[in-house]
Parts: structure tokens; C-alpha cells; sequence
């Protein structure tokens, strides 16, 4: 994870994404779960699979690492077989990603069916969004995605998106005293303006439309006249062939 993190302004985005997290990933089922970005925060804490990954651009130290398993790979290309996870967190990757369409074909690609994707991402309309101009520092130099965006993006994968999540209102500052000042805005702005948080998170769910097979009713006993063609049926009616005048 970048230092940035360790700033009160990161300290504040981390604890209210963990806090959103915490209360989704709690309530989806499955077994293998995996994290891509935030490497050194363990985001998975509250689900409740069995094996907890972490995909990372570099080894992560052991402290970090405890309670999961950390493989080094690129985003584009997930070393995970076809539809083999339930779960997949993309914590801030697209923003920063060379190819976001990729990661999240990827994401779509190693989901079982019915599996979910969270992702986490910087709201271009808002407060930060306004402050962000071309910069070399993170999180500043990435390019910004909006909820609505990514939402059409995961439609078009065949995901079922659910209502997204807004936060972190108050402006990027970097003073602690002035950020306490300013968290205000946290209660004002879920209700003035809800969508204008600096950060949301959205869930989407792979959805695969199968077909059905429509196999004969062996069990429904048909009669011998209902068996035979119309015209036999008739013919039986009337007691044999019609009166010829």
C-alpha cells in the first residue's frame, strides 16, 4: 500500500471502506475469497470463506501476510482457473490500472457463477475529485471512475449491480485538526448530497442465464384415443367411415 495510507487523510478513507466491507462481505457466502490492491490491510476480515487470498505486485511482509495467502501476480492476468472463486474485493486497481476493462474481465472470468465482485473506487464528483489535478503522488495521479461508470461496465460483463455506497465527505486535508473539523460533512452529505462521497464501493453479482431443459412427462398417462391423430379420432366417433351421400 502506498504512504499515503499512513496519513490521516488515508487513515480515514481505510477505516470507513473497512467499516462498509465488514458489513457486506459478512453476508457473502462461499469458499475461496480473493483481495487485489490494498495488500498490507487485511479487507477480507469479516468474510467468512475458508481460504482468504491476497494478489500483490510485491512479496508483503509477515505481519501483513498473517491469516492469508499472498501470491505476486499482474491484475491483468489472474493466476486463478476459470470460475474458481466466490469473491473478489479490486480495492482501488482500476484507478490506477493500464487497463481496467481487463481486470475487471479478469474478476468476471475466475468467478463462479452467482460469485461476487466489490469494488472500491475514487469519486471524480466530489471534493477530492475537484482537488485531484495531474500529480505524481497517489492517490492524486490516478483517473478517477464513476459508480455509474463502473456500474454499466459490469452490466455489459453480465453482473448484476446492486446500489452503491458513498463516503468520506469531508475535504482531502491533510491536518488532522482541520480533517476532525471537517467530518461533519460525513452526516450532512448522506443526506444532501449522497452521491458526492469522495470514495464508493459497489457489489456486483456474476449472473450466467443457462438454459432449461424440457424433458416429456413420463408420468402423465395418455388414453389410446388421445394417442392417435385427429383424423382417427374422429373416425372412432362416429363408429367407422363417414356416410357417403
Amino acid at each position: 500500500m502506498p504512504p499515503w495510507s499512513q496519513t490521516p487523510l488515508g487513515g480515514y478513507l481505510i477505516a470507513w471502506e473497512q467499516a462498509q466491507l465488514d458489513t457486506m462481505l459478512a453476508d457473502i457466502f462461499g469458499y475461496n475469497a480473493l483481495q487485489v490492491g490494498f495488500a498490507e490491510t487485511n479487507l477480507l476480515r469479516a468474510s467468512r470463506m475458508l481460504l482468504h487470498v491476497c494478489a500483490a505486485r510485491a512479496p508483503q511482509n509477515a505481519t501483513s501476510a498473517s491469516k492469508r495467502l499472498t501470491v505476486i501476480s499482474d491484475e491483468a492476468a489472474l493466476p486463478f482457473a476459470d470460475a474458481s472463486l466466490d469473491l473478489v474485493v479490486l480495492a482501488h486497481e482500476l484507478e490506477f490500472s493500464a487497463i481496467p476493462h481487463q481486470l475487471l474481465r479478469e474478476a468476471g472470468r475466475v468467478l463462479v457463477p452467482e460469485g461476487s465482485v466489490v469494488i472500491c473506487g475514487f469519486n471524480p464528483y466530489s471534493l477530492w475529485g475537484l482537488r485531484r489535478r495531474p500529480r505524481d503522488q497517489w492517490p492524486w495521479k490516478g483517473r478517477y471512475f464513476s459508480a455509474a461508470k463502473v456500474r454499466d461496465w459490469l452490466t455489459v460483463l453480465g453482473f448484476e449491480v446492486q446500489p452503491g455506497r458513498f463516503g468520506c465527505y469531508a475535504p482531502a486535508v491533510s491536518s488532522p485538526e482541520w480533517l476532525n473539523r471537517w467530518k461533519w460533512l460525513d452526516r450532512v452529505g448522506r443526506r444532501c448530497w449522497p452521491m458526492c462521497g469522495a470514495a464508493w464501493i459497489l457489489h456486483g453479482i456474476k449472473r450466467v442465464h443457462g438454459t432449461r431443459l424440457i424433458q416429456p412427462n413420463w408420468r402423465k398417462k395418455r388414453s389410446r384415443t388421445e394417442s392417435l391423430p385427429a383424423v382417427a379420432r374422429k373416425l372412432g366417433d362416429t363408429g367407422g367411415l363417414p356416410d357417403q351421400q
